[in-house]
């Protein structure tokens, strides 16, 4: 007895609705706004879901003439925090949908 072979036909309607899921996803994710924050509050970055930086909030008292280090790590540290929550979305977003692992049929695409 012969194994079955896939039914070609259904294996391409699932490919393409797979791609859509995962399109669709994407540009939900990209429409995304997402705030990091540094220094309780005092720096606050927004990052869209695409990863580009949309907004950057600083508050006054934060601003020290003489000491620019501190805020240049404030500033750095609220974009990664949105950075890396635009990531973690990234991921329970697009992960399912890319075999849930980098080993998965869309692995390649995520990274």
């Amino acid at each position: 007895m012969q194994p079955q072979m896939p039914d070609m036909q259904q294996m391409i309607a699932q490919a393409q609705q797979l791609q859509e899921q995962l399109m669709a996803a994407q540009s939900e994710l990209a429409a995304m706004d997402v705030v990091g924050e540094a220094g309780g509050g005092l720096v606050r970055a927004t990052v869209k879901g695409s990863g580009e930086l949309v907004e950057l909030v600083i508050d006054p008292k934060v601003v020290d003439p003489s000491d620019v280090d501190t805020l240049a790590d404030l500033v750095i540290g609220a974009v990664n925090d949105a950075l890396a929550t635009v990531s973690e979305l990234a991921g329970s977003k697009l992960g399912p949908l890319a075999g849930g692992a980098e080993g998965g049929p869309f692995g390649s695409l995520m990274g």
